[in-house]
């Protein structure tokens, strides 16, 4: 095998391993029937090539790897809403006569492409109308892709459905019917920026087909293609002779489904797409043991105040409360025991569904508590810092402890913390907890080398020396890989302080990931804080100071951050160069600033979106914004994207013109089959360059505010008598 088809091979398999855990081949099943949508090869809802105006249910996750002749399509598509969706694909065009499409390293040439596409259902099917969608294919990208259509697709039996559509750009190159003004062929900038200037302009085709679903497995397709293949057939990596397009689905119980086509009339492809839906997987769990009942009180119990001039019974009762949270996994670190009110100090390793902590809790508490204390109070900790009172009534949970969670929800108040924690019990710290396991770092969409990867051994050690400070880090030995090999030394017009990554891997090794002292505090009520001092990043080292205003019963989070960093040496031991980077092209030198930080707002807009935005200044000196949005499930999934617009000029930016990306967040309790609030993170990022580029410090607040605030904590609270 030669050394491009290996590396074709290796990012391929790479991408396709990434997509495949993002759609999460989840234990849930998916309900098919005859007329569930089918995927194209474009990896949205259509028939062969063309789209239909199908849409997925809301929610649905679908990852989709499918190649015909020279192409080979990869394709990550999010049903948004019930009527808006995105793809994110990357596609690889084989012997594709294009200049950037033959690298040093690959003669055979293989041109790579990012594209971006929305769909939005203007009207749904009824009995009398078909389902009409409008599309942007490519609409952030070179244009490769590029084409706009409004097509509609009418269901006229059991099975069988009728479409037919108006396409521009590449969905009007074939046999084109009509023209709606003229339509540029440059490409803006340095790609990567919406291509407005060309919507629905140019030669406009019209396209069509048919399927029919015999049954809940099998679907067949044929289409009339109004995309002509001008650009791969004029540099030779395809050959048209039919606008006829065919093609057979298998589809799995699970959602999946694989695909046979023929078309061009001369070529044959085949696909394979993943689906699954965080918003029906249900809430994370796993076989777990059931918790504890509630143990009512004896008649008269509540009246016996006997305990509290006996010091014995009140140091039983905390013991055992201990004991019996540590059989479901909880940690109690400390508990006020008055008259009438017992107040406990909680850390929650395991449970991803904060309700289902504090239930147990409680329900522990009436069994381990002298009958006479009325009022629990619960306090979560994270990093020492106490993130809200829970408190509610022993009554009411004896009360109501086979009813539905809302009614227990309804009675209990859930409030600031500041001043309510109980202090740790003697000798609880410090604490000491290390672990040894593989790791692997990821660089993508190098259009020379769209996947490199570096792959090693990584020993982690943190050291609780306070509730609130902790020393930890890492250090990683590099076992194999090919993150150094980058030859990709564009010219930049901004500081190299992300552009010079493949320095830090080829002379890391062993390298001292981070090295950090971090100290988190509750300053005043409503506010929480961090500082972080030593190597904070692969990079960078030095300080980072966070202050974060959020009350304990609001959607609105404000806050602020400033950092004062200092260039690591490359072989991310313990010194430091200075701030001053050299362009490998030009040889012009640019500083690095030392200061740069951002404010912050994060609000919970309601229906699972989750807003963020990030005003300030970015590690190369440019300021701007970060714009975040993601779609949040009550089980833990998280689908979102992002984009940062800064000072720094497309030109000056380089390739893609801004940074931006997709990213998939996956509960493992599933997977594990036990309750975790361990998650698997993935950045799709679009190119790695120097404008826009920000921090990677650790132990940032909000996420660990927010996940013990009553807006997160009702989203699962049905989980409170698990």
């Amino acid at each position: 095998m030669s050394e491009p088809t290996r590396n074709r091979s290796r990012a391929t398999l790479a991408v396709v391993a990434a997509l495949a855990l993002a759609a999460g081949i989840a234990p849930a099943r998916a309900e098919t029937d005859r007329n569930t949508p089918s995927f194209n090869l474009y990896g949205s809802p259509g028939l062969v090539d063309m789209p239909t105006a199908e849409v997925l249910p809301d929610g649905t996750l679908s990852a989709t790897v499918g190649n015909f002749g020279n192409t080979t399509r990869t394709t990550l598509n999010f049903q948004i809403t019930p009527r808006l969706s995105a793809a994110f694909r990357y596609s690889a065009i084989r012997d594709f006569n294009h200049p950037r499409s033959k690298p040093a390293n690959d003669p055979e040439g293989i041109y790579y492409d990012r594209s971006f596409d929305m769909r939005f259902q203007l009207l749904t099917e009824s009995p009398s109308r078909p389902s009409i969608v409008i599309g942007l294919q490519d609409f952030i990208g070179t244009g490769a892709y590029g084409g706009e259509y409004i097509v509609a697709t009418k269901t006229v039996a059991p099975g069988l459905k009728l479409t037919g559509g108006l396409g521009w750009g590449r969905l009007g190159s074939y046999n084109p019917v009509a023209t709606t003004g003229t339509r540029p062929a440059t490409v803006l900038g340095q790609g990567g920026i919406p291509t407005y200037d060309r919507w629905f302009r140019g030669d406009m085709g019209v396209f069509g087909g048919v399927s029919y679903a015999p049954n809940d497995r099998l679907n067949f397709k044929v289409e009339y293609s109004s995309d002509d293949y001008t650009r791969e057939r004029a540099r030779g990596a395809h050959v048209k002779s039919s606008p006829w397009n065919f093609g057979l689905d298998y589809r799995f119980r699970n959602g999946g489904q694989v695909s046979l086509y023929h078309v061009l009339g001369e070529e044959v492809g085949a696909q394979f797409t993943i689906v699954t839906n965080p918003k029906t997987q249900g809430i994370p769990g796993g076989i777990e043991s059931a918790g504890l009942p509630v143990a009512p009180r004896a008649p008269g119990a509540a009246q016996d105040l006997g305990w509290t001039s006996d010091a014995t019974r009140g140091t039983a009762a905390k013991a055992s409360l201990t004991e019996l949270a540590a059989k479901d996994g909880l940690i109690i670190e400390g508990v006020r025991l008055e008259p009438t009110r017992a107040t406990v100090r909680l850390l929650n390793p395991r449970y991803g569904a904060v309700s289902q902590a504090i239930g147990r809790t409680a329900r522990a508490m009436t069994r381990a508590l002298p009958a006479s204390i009325e009022e629990f109070v619960i306090v979560p900790v994270v990093d020492g810092m106490p993130m809200s009172a829970v408190v509610m009534r022993r009554s009411d949970l004896e009360r109501l402890e086979h009813e539905a969670a809302d009614e227990m929800l309804a009675r209990t108040s859930i409030v600031d913390a500041y001043g309510r924690a109980p202090r740790p019990d003697p000798g609880t710290y410090p604490k000491f907890e290390w672990s040894i396991a593989p790791y692997l770092q990821l660089s993508v969409f190098d259009p020379d080398n769209p996947v490199r990867a570096d792959s090693g051994v990584r020993a982690s050690a943190k050291v609780e020396i306070t509730p609130n400070l902790i020393l930890s880090g890492s250090v990683t030995k590099k076992v194999g890989g090919n993150l150094d090999t980058v030859t990709r030394r564009d010219k930049s017009n901004l500081p190299r302080v992300r552009t010079d990554q493949s320095l830090y891997s080829s002379q890391g090794d062993p390298a001292i990931e981070y090295l950090q002292f971090a100290l988190y505090g509750r300053p005043a009520p409503n506010l929480y804080s961090r500082v972080t001092v030593g190597y904070l990043e692969q990079m960078y080292g030095g300080a980072s100071a966070e202050l974060l205003w959020k009350p304990v019963g609001s959607r609105l989070a404000l806050g602020a951050e400033v950092n004062y960093v200092q260039r690591r040496e490359f072989d991310q031991l313990f010194g430091f160069q200075d701030m001053v980077t050299t362009d490998p092209v030009t040889g012009i030198q640019r500083e690095i600033p030392n200061f740069n930080g951002h404010v912050s707002a994060y609000y919970d807009i309601g229906n699972g979106f989750h807003g963020q935005l990030d005003v300030g200044r970015y590690l190369a000196g440019d300021y701007g914004a970060t714009v975040t949005l993601d779609r949040e499930f009550a089980n833990g999934w998280k689908v979102g994207a992002y984009a940062t617009f800064t000072d720094a000029s497309f030109e000056d930016f380089g390739e893609g013109s801004f940074d931006k990306g997709i990213r998939v967040t996956i509960p493992l309790s599933p997977f594990l089959g036990t309750p975790s609030r361990k998650d698997n993170a993935i950045n799709i990022q679009s190119l790695s360059r120097d404008g826009g580029a920000r921090l990677n410090v650790r132990g940032r607040l909000y996420d660990k505010v927010r996940d013990y605030h009553e807006p997160e904590a009702v989203k699962s609270w049905g989980r409170f008598w698990r």
